[in-house]
């Protein structure tokens, strides 16, 4: 009976033609490499940078200062306007996680129209 695991071990035969003191990785391990490459390589959108900023804003402070925050950013850039929901959504979110949703509710004001009640209730 033969059995094969899919996973291939080999990192070198007689007849290689390479030296011997090259450096020789597994199927898996090129495969690991190449992804955290590509990884690395894809640049994060602006609207995630100020989502994650933001987030962290929430996390120090309070919701209120990172929607005053927000609410700052998408009048100094307009181009952000149209990501004010995805982004005041998050923070609600990320508001019940840190104080509950009957707390996080109480920080609720009128950015991006109610977006981040949205976000909260999305949670509740």
């Amino acid at each position: 009976m033969l059995v094969l695991s899919g996973t291939l071990a080999v990192t070198r035969v007689p007849w290689s033609t390479t030296p011997a003191d090259s450096q020789v990785l597994t199927a898996s391990a090129e495969k690991a490499s190449s992804k955290s490459a590509s990884t690395r390589a894809t640049p994060r959108a602006p609207r995630e940078v100020l989502r994650d900023r933001l987030v962290a804003e929430l996390q120090e402070e309070d919701p209120g200062v990172a929607l005053t925050s927000l609410q700052r950013e998408i009048t100094r850039k307009p181009s952000l306007a149209r990501h004010c929901v995805f982004l005041a959504r998050a923070l609600g979110k990320a508001a019940v996680h840190k104080y509950g949703a009957q707390r996080a509710q109480r920080f609720s004001r009128p950015v991006c129209d109610t977006s981040f009640a949205h976000g909260v209730a999305q949670l509740s």
